[in-house]
């Protein structure tokens, strides 16, 4: 939490303090003229005169009602520290995960081995961050992409498999090369994001080019026993996480991943800020057991001004004295009730994206194209897309550059719509025999009656390189995942020393 950025949204109803500190004033007992003993009856006599021992009180059942009252008016505005994500671009950090691929991670200090105890890791990382776009890179004497960010963990997991040291074409440690690599596949996307080294040591060289001012920089260190690396004490703003046999290094790194991204949208003037008032639901909530003490009676009628909705919300049951309808559809939000959260959504954006979530595609962008904001049209596109309307959905994309030109996802996402469109007009293309316009074939015949079935060889010219389709180009690749993998890092030092 960083207290430099709290302040309220709804700061006005602040004002609401002003009445119900002086209702407290004016209701709260004041015991302090009775115990004054009358004139001229000595204090030992005065107190065996008096009756009961309210005087003793020092906390009332007004002081609970003007409390809680205090705590729903404080919610009521708003309080908040942190930007809300944008929940259609990115909900979470995007993470290039480094792998460190060298002989020393094939060390069985960490059974089976390091290198394989990281690939679990990793695995495990990916699983807890599902729905969010991770990249890869591995690097010995050379640093190389692996995997682009992307939210498929199924395109992961085979290349982490094939990733050992003979696959690596020079050995050594170009973790600084990895780093750059790193911020380039970062540099593509809108959202602020990460880096997380896994290795089990640093070259003291490569220190300096762990430096970065706008790059968080993550690692985990694959030794035993949360053994040190004292290079790294030198990696400035790196924070280090140790491995553990179970799962507490992944929950502190998630932890401490989506810590860094929350900080980072704080800088970011195009999103909403995150109304945490509902945090005072609770205490508010657990004050009023205390109501059902015996003795314990306030006025309602007095106070039911400020503890009671007022006549025109829409409030359903006890959780409007709380939260907001916003608040309570991200909480069905949050439950994955979708079609809920958008009936109980006020904001346009939210209740259009609950609708996406549900399926209620044409609701959704019904929603959306009412909305004049880049974001309001990138959501439209993906709705209309899903709702095979690939037209309206290019249009929407286009209207997203428009209003924020230099859009990496809609720039791609406008690329992929026409690439469907294309596809589906052209295949409608090629299955259209004719018959609808009167011009199919009258009868079909087949030749080759005496040899059919039998293998023949047809020979063809060839005017220049031919185009192998998926298919051809797929079997092609050699089925073992190492030696694919050594070979385009091969082509790819190739490429860099030319």
């Amino acid at each position: 939490m960083d207290l430099t950025d709290f302040h309220f949204i709804r700061g006005y109803y602040l004002l609401l303090l002003i009445p119900i500190i002086a209702l407290w004033w004016v209701i709260r007992p004041n015991h302090s003229a009775e115990a004054k003993p009358p004139m001229g009856i000595a204090p030992h006599l005065a107190a065996a005169l008096q009756l009961g021992q309210d005087e003793t009180r020092y906390i009332h059942p007004i002081d609970v009602a003007m409390i809680i009252a205090t705590l729903v008016t404080l919610a009521a505005a708003g309080p908040t520290w942190s930007r809300a994500p944008n929940p259609l671009i990115a909900d979470t950090a995007p993470l290039v995960i480094a792998l460190k691929v060298t002989d020393s991670m094939e060390n069985t200090d960490l059974a089976p081995s390091r290198l394989d105890r990281a690939r679990f890791k990793i695995t495990d990382l990916i699983n807890e961050r599902a729905g969010a776009r991770t990249a890869l890179i591995a690097y010995a004497g050379s640093s190389h992409r692996v995997a682009p960010l992307t939210e498929d963990a199924n395109i992961l997991r085979p290349l982490l498999e094939g990733l050992t040291p003979a696959v690596m074409p020079a050995a050594g440690d170009a973790a600084a090369g990895a780093f750059v690599l790193a911020q380039s596949i970062l540099g593509d996307s809108d959202t602020p994001g990460a880096v997380l080294f896994v290795l089990d040591d640093l070259d003291p060289s490569q220190v300096t080019g762990l430096t970065s001012s706008t790059t968080d920089i993550f690692i985990l260190t694959m030794l035993p026993d949360g053994d040190r690396i004292a290079q790294l004490d030198n990696v400035r703003g790196a924070s280090i996480v140790p491995f553990s046999d179970d799962d507490r290094d992944i929950i502190r790194l998630m932890r401490q991943i989506e810590s860094a991204y929350t900080m980072a949208l704080d800088d970011d003037e195009r999103l909403d800020w995150q109304d945490n008032g509902w945090i005072l639901a609770w205490p508010a909530a657990l004050l009023t057991l205390l109501w059902f003490r015996k003795g314990w009676v306030i006025r309602w009628a007095v106070l039911s001004m400020f503890v009671l909705p007022p006549s025109g919300s829409s409030a359903e049951g006890w959780r409007d004295w709380f939260l907001t309808p916003d608040q309570q559809g991200q909480n069905a939000m949050n439950q994955k009730r979708f079609g809920d959260a958008a009936e109980l959504f006020e904001d346009p954006y939210y209740k259009g994206y609950a609708y996406l979530r549900d399926g209620q595609y044409s609701e959704a962008s019904s929603i959306f194209f009412a909305l004049d904001t880049p974001e309001a049209a990138f959501a439209e596109g993906m709705a209309r897309i899903r709702n095979r309307e690939y037209r309206p959905a290019i249009s929407a994309f286009e209207a997203a550059l428009e209003r924020r030109p230099d859009w990496p996802e809609a720039q791609h996402n406008l690329e992929v719509s026409k690439a469907i469109l294309d596809y589906v007009e052209t295949t409608r293309e090629q299955s259209d025999t004719g018959e609808e316009a009167g011009i199919g074939a009258d009868d079909t015949v087949f030749d080759n009656d005496a040899a059919r079935g039998s293998e023949t060889t047809v020979q063809t010219t060839r005017d220049g390189p031919q185009t192998l389709s998926s298919d051809q180009w797929i079997s092609t690749i050699d089925t073992d995942m190492q030696d694919f993998l050594k070979n385009r890092f091969l082509l790819d030092n190739q490429v860099q020393r030319e």
